[in-house]
């Protein structure tokens, strides 16, 4: 898959902002519409940055479960380990 590159190449993460100020070429000879190639070309940059910003999502998601459960267990040991100097 390629990345979205043309002369007004997009450097770094794209937000909303600078999606919507992209400016995409019109075709030649007053025909109506964008440059097919420059349109499929950002939309293969959108889907790979999507892709990406998800995996990156799922990463943070999996660490905070993790964090979460080892928080739990210690927890429970500190509480039990407790109880037990009570006793």
């Amino acid at each position: 898959m390629s990345v979205y590159r043309s002369r007004h190449a997009l450097r770094g993460p794209l937000t909303p902002d600078r999606i919507t100020a992209v400016p995409l070429p019109l075709t030649r000879r007053g025909r109506r519409g964008y440059q097919v190639d420059d349109v499929d070309a950002l939309l293969h940059r959108l889907a790979f940055e999507l892709g990406k910003q998800s995996r990156q999502l799922e990463d943070v998601r999996a660490e905070n479960q993790r964090i979460k459960r080892a928080l739990r267990t210690w927890q429970s040991d500190h509480v039990a380990c407790a109880i037990r100097s009570e006793e």
